[in-house]
């Protein structure tokens, strides 16, 4: 009987090795630093740029508000800091509450009626087909070709033949007509960047066309529809051409026509202390609505960018 003598068993290690899977680590956080160190040499010309323009754009501003509290000669706030200037703004004429309604009044009738048509404009010319659709649309945006101010003077005797002349509600209507061109343009993109396949999936579901348009479609355009609203509002709570232009009774001024009268009240001298803090009274609520409604705005400019 021969008896074999078994070989010893080769036992493989499963641990891992450590010092090996260290030093991987090390070197790739070694060769990570020049790829972030050339990363950010990269981006440092695009951050100089983008703080330059910041401080270009937002020093005016900074400037007007310290000017409107600070001391200045010639105004109601002499000596010290404080609030002298907006004192004398409150109290011009009818008082600064009555052209800030004012400005409310025309700035939201003329984003309600911008909205509604250029909504219902806006889905026409993205989901109908009729004769004359392209011509119309061509004819729609051409007004924005039309100088401003060369329609004022037609309009303001349109208005004087319907009774809405020397009127707020005239100078919203005159203002959402300037709107209206940019305002179908974006809606119809908004629109055309939403498959029509959602349309025909909701029809198939039982909706009818306006069901569709307020159910599914709105929702979808919000970004859009608030774009178009910030637009309007921003173009009529800052318009001075037309108030001045459509307007005479001074109880009816708009903000920005008021702040232009109080520079001169006093024998043509400019009262520099309340103008400033009219610009800043002027400015504030169109800062903070662009800001709470910045993303939806990028994303209504984005929308049908990549449509396609």
């Amino acid at each position: 009987m021969t008896i074999t003598k078994a070989e010893p068993a080769t036992v493989t290690s499963t641990m891992p090795d450590v010092r090996g899977h260290g030093r991987g680590r090390a070197s790739r956080r070694h060769d990570a630093k020049p790829t972030n160190f050339f990363g950010i040499a990269i981006r440092m010309p695009f951050w100089i740029f983008t703080a330059s323009l910041a401080v270009i754009f937002l020093y005016p501003l900074v400037w007007t508000a310290v000017r409107s509290v600070s001391p200045l000669a010639g105004t109601n706030q002499t000596e010290g800091w404080g609030l002298g200037n907006y004192i004398t703004l409150a109290g011009y004429q009818d008082g600064i509450l009555q052209y800030i309604g004012n400005s409310l009044f025309v700035s939201l009738l003329t984003v309600v009626l911008t909205l509604v048509i250029s909504l219902f404009g806006g889905y026409a010319f993205a989901r109908f087909q009729f004769r004359g659709k392209n011509a119309l649309f061509l004819a729609t945006i051409a007004i924005l070709m039309v100088p401003y101010a060369t329609l004022l003077i037609p309009l303001y005797v349109l208005l004087n033949l319907v009774g809405l002349s020397n009127s707020l509600v005239g100078v919203a209507l005159v203002l959402t007509m300037f709107q209206l061109p940019f305002s179908t343009f974006m809606m119809r993109i908004a629109f055309e960047s939403i498959p029509k396949e959602l349309d025909e999936a909701a029809m198939v579901d039982g909706c009818n066309a306006w069901t569709v348009l307020w159910k599914v479609l709105v929702p979808a355009v919000k970004p859009g529809l608030i774009t178009v609203g910030l637009f309007a509002f921003l173009a009529a709570w800052n318009d001075f051409m037309a108030p001045l232009i459509l307007i005479n009774d001074s109880a009816k001024m708009t903000l920005p026509l008021a702040v232009s009268n109080l520079r001169g009240q006093v024998q043509g001298v400019v009262d520099y202390g309340a103008t400033e803090a009219g610009v800043v009274v002027l400015a504030l609520p169109c800062i903070l609505l662009f800001l709470i409604l910045q993303r939806h705005y990028v994303r209504g400019f984005m929308s049908g960018a990549f449509k396609g």
